[in-house]
């Protein structure tokens, strides 16, 4: 598992990169998480309803390949883009994004933070607030998209939204929750605990 920190880059050449590593890939391409942030923009997922934006402002949105609804990537928020073929490792999708939230559980809950999935809204929540968003595209039998997780951003942004689609829906961050770490620091975690469920021994 090949992790790669690809510090604060803009949201369409890095989805494009995303496909391309996926179209190309063939048996034998080593699986990659990549860690990265994004400059601010809204993102919709294939089937979202654009009403869902509700304000966009000069903040762009892109349409995009992933599953779920609306959401914001901003600087001070995690993104960890997982490119996982599922089918040579005999991964469920559903397995995977289970395994991304956990991730993101075990991580607060060492910290005293009891943090939940939605089976009806991948995510990770903490008193009924969205933490971190999951969404996935699967393609030619692997994984790409991931986890956005709010670390310690200006959430302003997501009131122009009902994030994932949900009117009303509050979020918080890690900072807020009393969860040290930076980006980079929590992107580290993460992704080494991530790679130690998802590689299979040889």
């Amino acid at each position: 598992m090949i992790v790669r920190r690809l510090g604060l880059v803009d949201y369409l050449p890095t989805w494009q990169a995303m496909q391309r590593f996926t179209d190309e890939r063939n048996a034998d391409t080593e699986d990659e998480i990549w860690l990265l942030q994004h400059p601010p923009v809204f993102t919709l997922g294939m089937a979202a309803d654009r009403s869902h934006v509700l304000a966009a402002g000069d903040i762009p949105v892109v349409q995009t390949d992933r599953g779920g609804q609306v959401t914001y990537h901003g600087p001070g928020q995690l993104v960890m883009y997982v490119l996982f073929d599922l089918r040579r490792n005999g991964v469920g999708v559903r397995d995977l994004v289970v395994l991304l939230e956990r991730a993101v559980i075990e991580l607060v809950a060492a910290h005293g933070v009891r943090a939940e999935g939605r089976r009806d809204a991948p995510g990770v929540y903490v008193d009924g607030r969205k933490l971190g968003s999951v969404g996935m595209r699967i393609r030619r039998g692997a994984s790409y998209h991931g986890l956005a997780l709010n670390v310690d951003m200006d959430l302003a942004p997501f009131a122009r939204i009902n994030p994932c689609g949900m009117a009303g829906m509050q979020v918080t961050q890690l900072r807020e929750l009393g969860v040290p770490g930076s980006v980079d620091q929590i992107g580290a975690s993460l992704a080494s605990w991530l790679a130690a469920q998802l590689t299979v021994p040889a």
